[in-house]
């Protein structure tokens, strides 16, 4: 089921992500739906909280971007429980976008390499590292779960200029090319 995408403005995007137990309810039809939804966004990646569940979880596909970075061609990941345990010092700058933030790209700066701890969807414990694009695809979403957007990178010149096309956003002014929900209250 292709699931609402919550746009910034709606506070669950600002709610610090809880952990989850192995028996969350309906845990594997949720993953089933964040891909579909992800998938039918052409999003690369969802975190939880961008569908209203403020729980550590997030999915990545980055496979589809594998013709231009072969190193990408397996990424496909799911993400519960996760803690970034080790950044590298070296950053390199990425033009991002968000499913959450449309019509949106900023360069932001982001550690080349990193190494995070997670469980998978059998709840099996995994330690692995990522560098180059897939650090940087893991880190944005990472991000949803520690209440950080990719906007609050910008550097501050370019934030105090995106401050107003961030608020006609939440409003719904933007592009409308998949199922969203604007300015909805976390309960």
């Amino acid at each position: 089921m292709i699931l609402p995408v919550h746009i910034i403005g709606s506070s669950v995007l600002r709610k610090v992500a809880k952990e989850i137990p192995k028996d969350y309810p309906n845990l594997p039809e949720l993953i089933e739906n964040m891909y579909e939804t992800m998938y039918s966004s052409d999003g690369v990646g969802l975190a939880a909280p961008q569908i209203g569940k403020s729980i550590r979880l997030f999915i990545i596909d980055a496979s589809p971007m594998a013709e231009d970075e072969p190193e990408l061609e397996n990424f496909k990941r799911t993400f519960i429980n996760a803690h970034i345990v080790e950044k590298s010092d070296d950053m390199m700058k990425f033009t991002e976008g968000c499913l959450s933030i449309p019509d949106i790209r900023e360069d932001i700066l982001r550690h080349t390499t990193v190494t995070i701890e997670y469980v998978n969807e059998k709840f099996e414990t995994v330690t692995e590292t990522f560098t180059g694009t897939a650090a940087v695809i893991l880190q944005h979403e990472y991000d949803h779960t520690d209440v950080i957007l990719f906007t609050d990178k910008a550097n501050p010149l370019r934030k105090k200029f995106l401050k107003r096309k961030l608020a006609q956003i939440a409003k719904g002014h933007f592009e409308k090319r998949y199922k969203y929900v604007l300015g909805q209250k976390y309960r």
